[in-house]
């Protein structure tokens, strides 16, 4: 008998700023992701407060889905995708975020996308907001600093559900919300960084504008859940986190609590809002030890009460460990603090491999939350080249992934319920952290590099075909 359930998602994840391009197609305004330039992991991507005409910015034509879209499904199809987890970009429906009327262009080209799901019998699972952050709402109110942008975001969400309600059953409001914890989280997720230009790795650690953001963001995610449950009471929301599974570095107690008060920040205190819908006890000493004074109107707990989600989402890539001793800190990964583990090895980027990890992780969020799961991200970012025989033979893409699908069977028979599971960057895509090509997780090459180069041709790498075999065998022959 199968280990995952018969109705299993399979499937691959992507985001619309690091797909579509097209970035001012058809009435679409700037995100905050169309002023990066890109970088690589010696030049760190840089935030510009104006286009430049003489720097790239990669998310401008990406890998040109907005207009291969058909032929990119198809390929999901042939693998046997059960699922797509795509976003919506908001700047193609509201393109500065403070219209009163969407785009019908923006709306008629996701009908077009959907409709193509819906030909391969592919269910669709979108985020709403998916880093993608209207540029003009960081430019009026600070991004998600200013309260005014939840109603901003509930308008774009009331068309967007009244518009795919007979097409689209699963929602997550925020992709990888907790990143709004870190200073990197400014730029890609709370959008605080109005009037800041350069690296992005450089943005100011302004805690009290992240943490107000992020009070602002709980409350739009549950005020969304609650009209969606109003009106559509068919649909599945959910929250969707970066699980930045941390073990101590030593057994020292002082490793072991300074490991705990990082899950709690990192890991917990974003989904425990969401899915049990109320500030967890522990932010409370955080916030007073931080200058954080979390500015509430009469009303806002009982929304968060509310509004809780359906089902936890999450990326998982790596774990990393934690210490005690400042000067071992430093950074694994483009989100995650900590310190090499010595009984990991780790890619070209230096995110560690552990595939355990990723049952770990899955039983912790099951016993704390007993809500369905899905593991929306996980996957190998590297160096790809097409060999002699025009192919890309990833075996090590095949055995990360290969490795973290045992994990999850694992996990299952533990008993997680499990929902499904979509591999980051089914097709080569623009790498969020670095704003490059060449960081590649596809099953998919596109035929394009940093310089700007490349036509955009698709190949199917070999992990193309073992994946589709995956899916036909519902995880038995991996």
């Amino acid at each position: 008998m199968a280990v995952l359930r018969d109705d299993f998602l399979w499937g691959g994840a992507t985001a619309a700023n690091q797909l579509e391009g097209a970035w001012d197609v058809d009435g679409k305004g700037p995100s905050v992701p169309d002023m990066c330039t890109g970088g690589s992991i010696k030049d760190p991507k840089c935030v510009t407060t104006s286009i430049h005409p003489d720097r790239r910015y990669p998310s401008h034509e990406a890998i040109d889905f907005y207009h291969r879209y058909e032929d990119d499904i198809a390929l999901f199809a042939e693998m046997g995708f059960k699922c797509f987890r795509m976003s919506i970009n908001w700047t193609r429906i509201f393109p500065s975020g403070t219209e009163e009327e969407p785009n019908e262009k923006g709306l008629a080209f996701y009908d077009r996308v959907f409709a193509c799901c819906k030909k391969y019998g592919i269910e669709p699972l979108v985020t709403i907001s998916h880093y993608e952050l209207p540029y003009g709402l960081v430019e009026k109110y600070n991004g998600w600093e200013g309260r005014e942008v939840i109603e901003c975001f509930l308008r774009y969400c009331r068309v967007i559900f009244d518009r795919y309600q007979n097409v689209v059953k699963y929602w997550l409001t925020f992709n990888e919300i907790n990143s709004g914890t870190t200073p990197l989280g400014a730029v890609l997720s709370t959008g605080t960084i109005r009037g800041f230009e350069g690296p992005a790795s450089m943005v100011p650690d302004r805690r009290q504008e992240r943490f107000q953001a992020l009070h602002h963001m709980f409350l739009a995610s549950a005020l969304a859940v609650r009209y969606a449950r109003d009106h559509y009471p068919h649909f599945r929301i959910g929250s969707m986190n970066i699980m930045t599974t941390a073990y101590p570095l030593t057994p020292n107690p002082d490793d072991v609590i300074a490991t705990q008060l990082h899950n709690n920040m990192m890991i917990w205190f974003c989904s425990d809002v969401q899915v049990r819908g109320a500030y967890p006890f522990y932010t409370g000493r955080f916030f007073e030890e931080n200058g954080i004074v979390i500015k509430k109107e009469e009303g806002d707990d009982e929304i968060l009460r509310q509004g809780t989600v359906d089902f936890y989402a999450c990326s998982y890539y790596m774990s990393n460990c934690i210490t005690a001793k400042e000067e071992r800190g430093g950074r694994v990964g483009n989100i995650i603090k900590g310190v090499p583990n010595p009984y990991l090895q780790a890619s070209d980027w230096g995110w560690q491999i552990d595939p355990q990890g990723l049952r770990y992780s899955l039983n912790e969020i099951y016993a704390r939350y007993q809500i369905p799961v899905m593991v929306v991200e996980n996957g190998l970012g590297a160096y790809d080249a097409r060999e002699e025989d025009g192919m890309v033979h990833d075996t090590y893409r095949i055995d990360y992934l290969r490795r973290h699908i045992e994990q999850m069977k694992e996990a299952v028979r533990d008993g997680v319920d499990l929902i499904g599971y979509t591999p980051w960057g089914c097709i080569d895509i623009v790498s969020a952290s670095t704003g490059e090509m060449a960081k590649r997780y596809g099953f998919i090459y596109v035929n394009k590099f940093d310089d700007g180069s490349g036509d955009l041709s698709r190949e199917r790498k070999e992990s193309f075909y073992w994946y589709k075999k995956v899916i036909e065998t519902n995880g038995e022959v991996l």
